[in-house]
């Protein structure tokens, strides 16, 4: 056979894919959330999934998401995988970069994101679509120029082999 193969997958896919297995070192429960920060050409600079931060043992802190004391809640200590990404970046800056995440971002997430220079949010699921923080942060994205695009799939089911 000569020339290039046809069915490689093309950078949408390469870098939610990115998103969604760093997704996967996740320890919540609930949901696993990625994030993969890439540069206009094409380029992965950082990448992040929703977990304690460094130091926090994940043996130490609740995972639970219900409790009517907040401190017995993950939500006070969980860093998100968007906010991980960012941090995670040692090169310097990342203004008119785009960034997967397998989740729509929260209102937090969004102002990080736009202080950052980030400037397109390419996400999978907006399973929050509605919610005040939803509503926030896409209120945030227009009034800051970021666009944020659903991720398209392309239906052919992609399978890694180890």
């Amino acid at each position: 056979m000569s020339g290039k193969r046809e069915d490689y997958i093309n950078w949408d896919e390469y870098f939610m894919g990115v998103a969604h297995l760093s997704g996967m070192r996740s320890k919540d429960h609930n949901t696993q959330v990625g994030a993969c920060i890439v540069s206009r050409n094409n380029k992965i600079l950082s990448m992040g999934y929703n977990g304690f931060p460094a130091g926090c043992s994940d043996d130490d802190f609740p995972w639970s998401r219900d409790d009517e004391d907040q401190m017995k809640t993950k939500y006070p200590f969980v860093t998100h995988s968007e906010l991980n990404a960012i941090l995670n970046y040692r090169g310097g800056s990342l203004e008119d970069t785009k960034i997967y995440v397998s989740l729509f971002p929260c209102n937090e997430c969004a102002k990080a994101l736009i202080q950052a220079g980030i400037r397109e949010v390419i996400y999978d699921s907006d399973k929050y679509n509605g919610t005040p923080s939803n509503i926030a942060a896409k209120k945030m994205f227009d009034a800051a120029g970021v666009k944020y695009t659903p991720y398209e799939h392309s239906g052919r089911s992609i399978t890694i082999e180890v």
